[in-house]
């Protein structure tokens, strides 16, 4: 892309919404200030320091009636078991992290002589208002087994832990076989899903818009482009990588105005 086309990228399709994300409540990180927060590792997609301090600030447990924090050692295990989840294929490994987010980690600690496991959470699901949000723009991630990098357009990110990717196009751009916009956005964001790209921000990923300024789409991690036939797993599964990307709700169509 020339820098001619990526400014009137930026200025028609991106800035829009990051302007409507920070009306949303999203707290805006230049890119350098959310490499800071990842350690300065482009190959790290998690905000490491975000998430240290909204694990210790939001985490305790009840024993005998009274309140005790995690030991530090524990919330640095607890970081450990997100970030080293195991790769499984892209969409199981999501599906391990969707769950570890849902359920939190059990961690053992000794109190008053007392070894008990204990769960911490790393989203508070009952209260979104105790959450810290975030949102950041041209998201350098380095690829698997190379030095080269992928730039997706925007990262939200709840408690340091990036949940959505958004790709955004102008209106005027096409895929080589000529389909919209929209599509040329969700082509970019399968071809970052392979496995020599950038799974390690996918296995995070639980929701994926595709936009540009009056046209929107959005999918999860593993879905099928929209001329994909959809077809769909045993009853109770959460999702599966034939499901194919959806229309956008309203909210996310027009978002420019």
């Amino acid at each position: 892309m020339t820098a001619t086309s990526s400014f009137k990228e930026a200025y028609i399709s991106q800035i829009p919404a990051l302007q409507l994300l920070k009306q949303l409540g999203f707290t805006y990180l230049p890119p350098a200030e959310a490499l800071r927060l990842r350690g300065g590792r482009l190959r790290q997609v998690v905000l490491t320091d975000v998430l240290r301090a909204w694990l210790t600030a939001n985490n305790t447990m009840r024993v005998k009636g009274q309140s005790h924090p995690f030991t530090p050692a524990n919330i640095d295990l607890a970081i450990q078991q997100l970030l080293d989840e195991p790769y499984d294929g892209l969409v199981r490994t999501n599906e391990k992290l969707y769950e570890r987010l849902t359920l939190g980690s059990s961690l053992k600690q000794t109190i008053d002589g007392d070894s008990k496991s204990h769960t911490l959470r790393y989203i508070d699901w009952q209260q979104p208002e105790r959450n810290v949000y975030h949102v950041t723009d041209e998201f350098v991630v380095e690829r698997t087994r190379s030095l080269q990098t992928r730039r997706p357009d925007i990262i939200c990110f709840i408690n340091g832990i990036p949940l959505i990717v958004i790709e955004c196009k102008r209106p005027d751009q096409q895929t080589a076989d000529k389909k919209n916009a929209v599509h040329a956005a969700i082509s970019q964001m399968l071809r970052n899903q392979q496995e020599d790209e950038i799974p390690q921000l996918f296995v995070f990923a639980q929701i994926l818009p595709a936009i540009h300024t009056n046209q929107a789409r959005y999918g999860t991690t593993g879905m099928a482009p929209p001329a994909a036939s959809a077809t769909f797993g045993p009853s109770g599964t959460k999702r599966v990588s034939k499901t194919t990307f959806q229309e956008a709700p309203s909210f996310l169509e027009g978002y420019s105005s």
